[in-house]
């Protein structure tokens, strides 16, 4: 069987670039890790990988849900484990990418088995957010779960949600639950690949990879999403950018304050990334700043693991 690849890091790194090199020089099929691109119509803002990379090498789980399905890191790993074994089966490489640093996890280390939540709960709190808004969720997580409030970011409605769905539904915080039956459950292995960068490289990449989204017609993609319907407060809408546009759509807000704040919440959650993977084990790390260098340097690791001094 073929062994499974991981291509890591924070946003603006490389990944999906890397990822399509490898995949055409060792037969291999990308595998979606990524908590965003799975949504239908959220292109553009996600770094979905376009029609062109789908035809050069086959993708698994994008497009797969609707703008306000939820997706938990448990049915993540699940669909990506199906995904992964079908690769394998066909005796080609999966190469799982991603930088959702919880999602990957539980795609490997396995995830805290949690209980089923009722749709009449889950609605109820939906119904309660468009009420209340997000700030009084957030201090009713705090509540009833500090931990998990304390790792949940101010406008995560879906983690929030998430928790109060199963502190209220079990009686039992999520953090109780994840205490209970810890990561390292029916683990996966995979040859682990972290690309990073100087923080002053990756905040220009992260500031010229959003204009370039703009001009490729990330506002007219939100347009849409607006026109057909699709509220801000559904989970797609947690992909950084969306909203802020939204708000430029709506007249909320000018253009550039928009693109800024955009850039900013950006550099913030790739700092949220690289402090998380650099916590996670047998990572191999490859600096990114010459993509034609690192796609030469990963294939000698990946030929000769032993060999090399990629490791940090």
């Amino acid at each position: 069987m073929r062994p499974i690849v991981a291509i890591l890091g924070a946003t603006a790194t490389g990944k999906s670039a890397l990822a399509l090199r490898l995949a055409e020089r060792l037969d291999g099929e990308i595998v979606n890790a990524d908590a965003l691109q799975v949504y239908r119509g959220f292109d553009i803002g996600t770094g979905k990988p376009t029609a062109a990379d789908r035809a050069r090498v086959p993708h698994h789980l994008l497009d797969v849900l609707d703008p306000g399905e939820p997706l938990s890191a448990g049915e993540l790993a699940r669909r990506a484990r199906i995904a992964i074994a079908d690769v394998q089966s066909r005796g080609r490489l999966p190469i799982v990418v991603g930088g959702s640093g919880l999602y990957v996890r539980a795609l490997f280390s396995g995830i805290s088995p949690m209980p089923q939540i009722e749709p009449r709960l889950r609605a109820w709190l939906t119904a309660a957010r468009a009420r209340h808004g997000l700030p009084a969720l957030r201090r009713w997580v705090r509540a009833l779960d500090p931990p998990t409030a304390a790792h949940t970011t101010e406008g995560d409605t879906q983690r929030t949600l998430r928790a109060l769905e199963l502190a209220l539904s079990s009686g039992y915080p999520q953090s109780w639950w994840i205490a209970r039956s810890p990561f390292a459950r029916d683990a996966l292995c995979a040859v682990r690949i972290g690309l990073t960068l100087p923080r002053t490289v990756l905040y220009h990449r992260i500031a010229e990879r959003v204009s370039a989204m703009v001009a490729m017609g990330w506002v007219g993609e939100v347009e849409g999403l607006l026109e057909a319907g699709w509220d801000t407060g559904l989970p797609a809408f947690q992909a950084i950018g969306y909203r802020q546009l939204a708000q430029y759509v709506r007249g909320e807000i000018g253009l550039d304050q928009a693109v800024e704040e955009t850039i900013r919440a950006t550099r913030r959650f790739a700092k949220r990334q690289a402090t998380w993977f650099r916590r996670e084990p047998d990572v191999v790390w490859f600096d990114a700043h010459d993509p034609e260098a690192t796609v030469s340097r990963v294939l000698d690791f990946l030929k000769n693991p032993g060999a090399g001094d990629s490791r940090e």
